[in-house]
This record gives structure tokens, C-alpha cells and sequence, in this order.
């Protein structure tokens, strides 16, 4: 049978991830019975909705029967965040499309070979290298989900060199959330959050970039240590035997390009091409917001003209690229429920009219702590929305008006209960299922959701107490200006 080109979502994976997602939305569905619901006032501070943190007050149950629970993930459509769902599937379907024209035309594992030969025996480097980068992007610019475009290409890669689909996944979004987490200066949480608090425009930068390199050090040591075992042992890959199709598509990747066949290099040049674009467009985001709002439809469009051009280019003909096309856009299909029942989780909780009532009950703990204690609460209460709310900026604007006037009565610095929101914030961005990046990126894989935690929990074990003792430094010293 021939195998299909592209990403292709496991079936194993996919019905244990339908599996967690069902039972998290009927959990979430208990929880509007069982708890009181609740809403606080909302004021205008600055052009921007906010909260007044004393305001909360206990409501009437909404009218939200049971029978709705399970309409959930197609009246989510219908909401608020509906738009951004239905561009991140299409933006997903692009790029998958481009990817598998690429894969099936042969273009891909040509690039592949390309890094293979040129780094041969230095494979070490590359790896430090590529987490570094990754890292960067999402530590200054706080590139996130834009990563999951990538993520195949990182994955082709890991298979090239003899690793597998976990060290492709911790080259590219695992490093990206890492990066993302200790935020020198990530616009989307750390420049909003010290905007709520009326801190100065990042500040406190030094601070996070001995943050940044410490947990760099962790990760890098994580992922090759992972790496060098399953080079010496096969057999010690968590996915092992499961992926044995994907590894021998990648096998003897050195051969597979020369410079003698110079169709390949025509679309190789075109894609390249196309890929700084991708990263133009990434990189200026952040500071041109007509391209801010764009970015992702954007980068998920060039993905498709770069995998179509190179596909054309590369001598396969066109009957080769449209079946790609195809093959890669029917693959991806299964992730449009999982996308749809993530995003039905906090739908179902906001409906049951029980958000703020977690918010509140969470906050409460403060009034009767100390100062380091306190500021554990906030990374820990950060850890507990993250659950439900996924995005770091609409968490900040829910947060920080209650954490930072109890913060100034316990005497935690703003900066520092700003530092333990962005650690909580971002280092549980790829430890829960209800995250639809975490969900997209194992759905490319032979990954399922509990192997992916099996293998991150030592990480995210070293990276809780190495940020631990970071909120102690930020107390003992009243990381500032204030």
C-alpha cells in the first residue's frame, strides 16, 4: 500500500485524545451544576475591558441544560472565538497541504538531506542550534501556534538523523513554548501584563534573560540526553515500533539530492524563498499591526503557494502535486473535532456562567499569605486557569486586575507577580489536552497525549523548581522598578 504523504493523524492518537477531550467537557458540564455561578463588574481602564476585583457578586444560574453540553463544540462556532477557530483550521489545512506536495513530490526529503549532509557528524549542534532558535522566537516575540507549521518539517529532520518524532516535537514547539514561557520580551503576555500593572515597557529584562538562559541550559540537556539514548538504543524511543513507517521513509536521507538534479534545486530555492517570508512575516508581527492581525492566515497562505511552486517546480507533474495536496489536506481532517472539543471546554464553563466563580474562589487564598507564598498562588493559579483559557493575553486581562491589588497589600512587587503569571502562563501551554497546539502538533505524530506527558514530565519536574527559585530571587531581592 503507498504511503500518503504529509501529516497523517494516528488513529490511536486521535481516539484517545476524542476520548480526554469528551470527558474534560463533561467535567466542565458538572462543574455549572455543582458550582455557584457568579460576575464581576466590568470597567473600561484605558480603551480596554477589565475587572474590578471587589465587585464579584453570586448570580442566577444561567439556563444551560445538559442536552447542550454535547452541541457545545459546534455552538463554539458561533461565539466569540469563533473566527480565530475557523482560521486556525483553515490556516492548519494550508499548510498541511503544502507540506504533504512537498513530501510527495520528494522536495522535502531533499531539503532534509540537504542539513543531513552538511551538518554529518555534527548533529549535536544542529539540534542546540535549532532549540536556540526556536527558543529565541518565542521568548521576543512570543511565537506560538505560527510553530505548528513547522512542525513537520522539524520532525522530518529528527527521523533524518536517526532520532525520533518526540526530539522533532522538542526541536520546534516544545522549544517554542519553553521559550515562549521565559519571555524576555513576549508581547502577548509579558508586554500586556506589564501594561495592566503599569510597569515600564519590559522591564526587568535582565532578570528573564538569566531566566531564559538557565532554562535553556535544562532544556538542551533534556532533549540531547533523550536523544543520545535512543541513538545508542532504538528500542528505548517511546515510540518505538510505532513509528517504524515514518523512520524508514527518512532512512539513507544523504543520497537523496544531488546537485545534479537541478529541477529539485529550482523548487528547494523557490520554497526557500517563500520560507523567509514566513519568517518576515513572524518577525515583523509583533510591530506592524496591520500584519499582527494577519500574521497567521498569512504564514498559512505562503506555506500553501511555497509547497504548491515547489511541487510544480520539482518535475513530479502535476497529477503528483494535486494528490499531495489532498492526501495532506485529508490527513489533517481528524483534527477539526479535537480543535472544535478543546475549545468547547471553556465555551461550556463561560455558558454555565461559572469562569469568574473559579477566578474568585482561586483568588480568595491570597489575603492570608506572605509574600512568597503569594507569589507561588499566582504561578499556581496561572498553572489552574490555563486549563480553561488558553490564551496568555485574554488570561491577563482576567488575572491581573485581582492578583496585582492583593499583591500590593501582601508587598510582592509587581514585576515579580507579573514573572509568576508568565510562568504559569506559558510552562502549562503544552502540559494540558486542552490546549488545540499541543493537540495539533501530537495529531502529526505517532504520539499520543500520555506518552507525550510520560516524556515532558521530567522536564516540566526541573522546570518548576528551577522557576521556583527564581520567584524566591525576585522576592529576596524586590525585583523591580516597583
Amino acid at each position: 500500500m503507498e504511503e500518503k504523504a504529509g501529516a497523517q493523524i494516528g488513529k490511536r492518537a486521535f481516539i484517545q485524545s476524542l476520548l480526554i477531550l469528551f470527558v474534560l467537557m463533561m467535567v466542565a458540564g458538572v462543574m455549572t451544576l455543582v458550582i455557584p455561578a457568579g460576575k464581576y463588574a466590568h470597567v473600561v481602564v484605558n480603551g480596554r475591558d477589565s475587572i474590578d476585583p471587589a465587585s464579584f457578586q453570586v448570580t442566577a444560574r444561567p439556563d444551560y441544560p445538559i442536552w447542550r453540553w454535547f452541541l457545545a463544540p459546534f455552538e463554539v462556532l458561533g461565539s466569540s472565538s469563533g473566527v480565530t477557530i475557523i482560521i486556525i483550521i483553515v490556516v492548519l489545512f494550508f499548510a498541511g497541504g503544502g507540506f504533504a506536495i512537498m513530501d510527495k513530490t520528494g522536495t522535502l526529503r531533499a531539503f532534509i538531506g540537504i542539513i543531513v549532509r552538511r551538518f554529518s557528524g555534527r548533529k549535536y549542534l544542529l539540534l542546540w542550534m535549532v532549540s536556540l532558535a526556536f527558543m529565541f522566537l518565542g521568548a521576543t516575540l512570543g511565537t506560538f501556534e505560527e510553530v505548528v507549521l513547522l512542525v513537520p518539517l522539524t520532525i522530518a529532520l529528527s527521523y533524518s538523523l536517526g532520532w525520533d518524532a518526540l526530539v522533532g516535537l522538542g526541536m520546534s514547539i516544545l522549544a517554542t513554548n519553553i521559550g515562549f514561557s521565559s519571555a524576555i520580551s513576549n508581547p502577548y503576555t509579558l508586554g500586556v501584563s506589564q501594561k495592566l500593572a503599569g510597569l515600564p515597557p519590559f522591564s526587568g529584562a535582565w532578570f528573564r534573560i538569566l531566566v531564559f538562559i538557565v532554562i535553556y541550559v535544562i532544556f538542551g540537556l533534556f532533549l540531547s540526553r533523550y536523544a543520545r539514548k535512543i541513538e545508542k538504543n532504538p528500542s528505548a524511543s517511546l515510540v518505538h515500533g510505532e513509528d517504524r513507517a515514518e523512520r524508514a521513509k527518512y532512512e539513507n536521507q544523504r543520497g537523496i539530492f544531488t546537485d545534479a538534479d537541478p529541477r529539485q534545486a529550482r523548487a528547494l530555492k523557490f520554497f526557500g524563498l517563500f520560507l523567509l517570508l514566513i519568517f518576515g512575516t513572524m518577525l515583523s508581527s509583533p510591530f506592524v499591526p496591520v500584519i499582527s492581525d494577519l500574521a497567521l492566515p498569512i504564514v498559512g497562505l505562503l506555506f500553501l503557494l511555497g509547497g504548491l511552486g515547489a511541487g510544480l517546480l520539482s518535475g513530479a507533474g502535476k497529477g503528483m502535486v494535486w494528490k499531495g495536496l489532498l492526501e495532506g489536506m485529508g490527513g489533517l481532517a481528524p483534527s477539526i473535532p479535537l480543535i472544535l472539543m478543546a475549545a468547547s471546554i471553556r465555551y461550556i464553563i463561560d455558558m454555565g456562567g461559572v469562569t469568574d466563580s473559579l477566578l474568585h474562589a482561586a483568588a480568595d487564598p491570597f489575603t492570608k499569605l506572605g509574600a512568597f507564598p503569594a507569589v507561588l498562588v499566582i504561578y499556581a493559579l496561572a498553572l489552574g486557569i490555563e486549563f480553561f483559557i488558553a490564551s496568555g493575553s485574554a488570561k491577563a486581562f482576567l488575572m491581573m486586575p485581582i492578583i496585582l491589588p492583593l499583591a500590593d497589600l501582601i508587598g510582592v512587587t509587581r514585576q515579580a507577580a507579573v514573572l509568576a503569571y508568565i510562568f504559569g502562563d506559558g510552562f502549562s501551554n503544552l502540559a494540558y489536552p486542552t490546549n488545540p497546539v499541543l493537540l495539533i502538533s501530537l495529531g502529526l505524530t505517532v504520539v499520543s497525549y500520555p506518552k507525550w506527558l510520560r516524556w515532558t514530565a521530567s522536564l516540566w519536574l526541573w522546570v518548576i523548581l528551577a522557576t521556583v527559585a527564581f520567584l524566591g530571587l525576585a522576592v529576596a531581592i524586590g525585583l523591580g522598578p516597583f
